[in-house]
């Protein structure tokens, strides 16, 4: 029977994340982009609770690494925007809501969906191979689990900030200061991201939400469609 609510939860959220999706896909290519674009923080929201309604046994672990995630996303952001050291030189336009510290507000959240997505698709893809080892290769494949969460995780994540990129430029998202996205982005991106998956692998807390692996398949999806056909 629970299980039966918990399969039942995860298609609700999958429906309403592909709707969400979808509408603003439509909305962005064929109806008012810059109209669209600015609804990104309500989508921001909306995804973060379906995360946290569609995780299990919820503990104060996981609000611990939600308030981890979002404080060291939003104090790099913050950081790489005064400095210009960390990112690139950049700044943020008006699609992602209220700044503090020339910084929207709610881009932590962005930072903790993420890397919570991507080291969740890890988890359950080793939890696969697990199931699948011999007894010997088991044995050696758990003592390079936790790197491959973190490193791979991180992969993933900046496999993500690169698809997005050029899209978060043409819906202002932010703005690069020459035009062009520097490597260094990327770097950063990993590093933070390797820092995150760290603390991800060493907390304890439910991490076989299949929702989450959903959200970053939609999420890749809206950002490829979106890099392919919307204009520069």
């Amino acid at each position: 029977m629970w299980k039966k609510i918990i399969t039942n939860k995860y298609r609700i959220a999958t429906f309403i994340a592909i709707l969400f999706h979808v509408v603003g896909l439509a909305g962005i290519l064929w109806i008012d982009t810059a109209a669209f674009a600015s609804l990104t923080s309500l989508n921001m929201l909306v995804m973060l609770v379906l995360v946290c309604w569609t995780q299990e046994q919820k503990n104060t672990t996981f609000y611990f690494f939600a308030l981890i995630c979002y404080a060291v996303g939003f104090w790099a952001e913050a950081a790489g925007v005064r400095s210009g050291v960390l990112f690139g030189n950049y700044s943020y336009g008006s699609s992602l809501g209220p700044k503090v510290k020339s910084v929207p507000a709610l881009i932590g959240i962005n930072w903790f969906v993420v890397i919570y997505c991507c080291g969740t698709a890890m988890n359950l893809l080793q939890q696969k191979i697990r199931s699948r080892l011999e007894p010997g290769a088991l044995s050696s494949f758990t003592r390079w689990s936790r790197a491959s969460i973190v490193i791979d995780g991180a992969l993933l994540a900046v496999l993500f900030d690169w698809i997005m990129e050029p899209v978060a430029v043409a819906l202002n998202f932010w703005q690069w200061e020459d035009g062009t996205i520097p490597l260094l982005n990327y770097i950063t991106w990993f590093a933070v991201s390797v820092l995150l998956m760290f603390i991800f692998s060493l907390l304890r807390f439910n991490k076989a939400n299949v929702f989450a692996v959903y959200l970053l398949l939609i999420q890749f999806m809206f950002f490829l469609v979106l890099r392919t056909f919307l204009p520069a």
